[in-house]
């Protein structure tokens, strides 16, 4: 059992990768035999810069919200009549079993890697590296000496023991026939022979085995399928004069490089595909999970009727209960509501609320992304009105000022998401060396300094803002959020990411980076499951409180044309 967890415990995260590339290239290949729709665009281009994430994304975004695409999602709301693999399943509540919840977990994994190789073009696997002082690194480090310590006792024993350096051949030779194409049988067959377990074993019962002819038959295999970038690892492994065992342990670490390279040009020739059929694939993925798992839409279900009904409070008339068809016209649009719950996407508590909806969980870490840099050109920005506004007219008109004020808040701000970080210390920080540089800033200009009262006050005020009353706060919270729902709402958003709203000026770069990157995630999150979303809206909205006479599909039509 030792010799077994030594031998795998290094590469189980690879392999395990591996697995999935290779259950998810069998489903592409399956895939693209169904119908697809015509009006949805068929590609993005291949030869994108890869180090433009956002500007990929963008360009993807838009032109998977054509025309076509948009009135797709309109009928959706409106039509009851969809296809199978777009309209989830009603099924009844069911006991699952054991089956049942491991083929969804499987995918919901090969869905999670899918969409990651689609938005993310700078997605690649690199080997672990683990902490020089975890205690994970000290498990693994003696397992391993541990391994290889009783493999040099097997091979220096009198007679040699080669029952495990056969079991190391053997993965080996497993491991070189995975990197053949399907067509290379010459390579195959020459591997096979030359590393032939059942003549090395009758080999080793008369002590004939040549393993340091095999070792070197092995390097050279090796060379001829590694990637360039892996040619100087093989240099070094034909020049070593090391004894077999360390040879062993170092063929070992160069074929799980070799692994990850292998994987990472799975993957890149891969997104191509993928970025053609994106939609289709992700939006059936999710359907069969649905279809396995009823309760798959349980918190996105909770997400939006908790936006619906947040949108009904706001419009409650304020007339007596006879006057009930002004309620009624005042009432939210299956679109109004969407757009609602996208924007409390951005300000998720994912502390205190709920689980994230399960349509956005594979943009899970993009999202915290999002809200922690938000969070913190929210709070540089405040401080910056709370300067400007405190002082006046004598640092008004210094761009340089201004820039190097925003860099001193945005480097002691770093950070602030992390539960160790101080903002309370940070601002006191942040106050302090403000101070110095706007004392700076005036004398040199001639201008009296601060006087200590007014550092004061300015400190107060600084550090005031964690506070949720802070009018400042408040100010600068609800105008991001204007700013984002005018994003989320405007069909052609890319041309209003300038257009930010009047105190937001100071971080408008910022801004407009962060609503690029959030507008792309939901314009292609609202293309996929907009079917679902449509389905779920319907169901809260028409299917038990339209009032008598007025049927559900004319309300959503109106909801919708308005």
């Amino acid at each position: 059992m030792q010799t077994l967890l030594s031998t795998y415990i290094c590469n189980v995260k690879i392999d395990k990768f591996v697995i999935y590339i290779r259950i998810f290239h069998l489903e592409l290949w399956l895939y693209p035999k169904m119908p697809r729709n015509d009006e949805r665009p068929t590609s993005t281009s291949s030869g994108e810069d890869p180090g433009s994430d956002v500007e990929s994304s963008s360009e993807r975004c838009d032109s998977m919200t054509s025309a076509s695409d948009l009135d797709c999602c309109r009928e959706s709301f409106t039509s009851y009549c969809s296809s199978k693999h777009c309209t989830p399943s009603s099924s009844p509540p069911k006991t699952l079993t054991l089956d049942e919840v491991m083929d969804s977990a499987r995918d919901l994994s090969t869905l999670s890697l899918a969409h990651e190789i689609i938005v993310n073009h700078n997605f690649h696997l690199e080997p672990d590296h683990i902490p020089q002082d975890s205690l994970w690194k000290a498990v693994r480090d003696n397992v391993h000496k541990a391994f290889w310590d009783i493999l040099e006792s097997e091979l220096n024993g009198d007679p040699p023991e080669y029952g495990q350096a056969i079991r190391l051949l053997e993965e080996i030779r497993e491991t070189l026939l995975s990197f053949l194409n399907p067509g290379a049988n010459r390579m195959r067959t020459q591997i096979m022979e030359v590393i032939d377990i059942d003549l090395i074993r009758q080999q080793s019962d008369n002590d004939a085995v040549d393993i340091q002819g095999i070792a070197s038959y092995i390097i050279t295999t090796m060379g001829k399928l590694c990637a360039p970038v892996r040619d100087e690892e093989i240099k070094k492994l034909r020049e070593s004069t090391d004894n077999i065992v360390t040879m062993f342990r170092e063929i070992f670490r160069v074929l799980d490089l070799m692994k990850a390279d292998i994987v990472n040009f799975t993957i890149d020739n891969l997104r191509p595909v993928l970025q053609r059929q994106s939609v289709e694939y992700e939006r059936a993925k999710f359907q069969s999970i649905l279809e396995k798992t009823p309760s798959a839409l349980d918190h996105t279900t909770s997400w939006i009727k908790s936006a619906l009904e947040e949108l009904l409070s706001a419009t409650i008339p304020t007339e007596q209960p006879n006057n009930q068809s002004k309620g009624q016209q005042g009432r939210p649009g299956p679109f109004q509501v969407l757009n609602a719950a996208f924007l409390h996407i951005l300000t998720w508590d994912y502390q205190k609320s709920p689980p994230l909806p399960e349509t956005w969980m594979t943009d899970e870490i993009r999202l915290r992304e999002i809200q922690w840099k938000l969070q913190q050109c929210q709070a540089v920005n405040e401080v910056l009105l709370i300067v400007y506004s405190t002082i006046g007219s004598p640092i008004q008109g210094l761009p340089s000022l201004s820039d190097h004020l925003k860099r001193t808040a945005s480097v002691l701000l770093d950070g602030m998401h992390s539960p160790k970080f101080n903002i309370e210390e940070a601002l006191v920080g942040i106050s302090a060396q403000i101070c110095c540089e706007l004392n700076k800033s005036l004398t040199e200009r001639n201008y009296p300094a601060l006087t200590s009262a007014l550092q004061a006050t300015l400190t107060g005020q600084i550090c005031s803002i964690t506070q949720k009353d802070n009018p400042i706060h408040t100010l600068v919270e609800d105008r991001v959020q204007q700013y984002f729902m005018m994003l989320i709402c405007d069909p052609k958003p890319q041309a209003k990411l300038e257009h930010v709203p009047a105190g937001l000026t100071a971080i408008k770069p910022e801004l407009a980076l962060l609503g690029a990157k959030f507008i792309s995630l939901v314009n292609y999150n609202r293309i996929v499951y907009g079917p679902f979303y449509a389905d779920i809206i319907r169901k809260l909205m028409f299917s038990s409180s339209s009032p008598a006479g007025n049927p559900p599909q004319d309300t959503a039509q109106e909801s919708v044309t308005s």
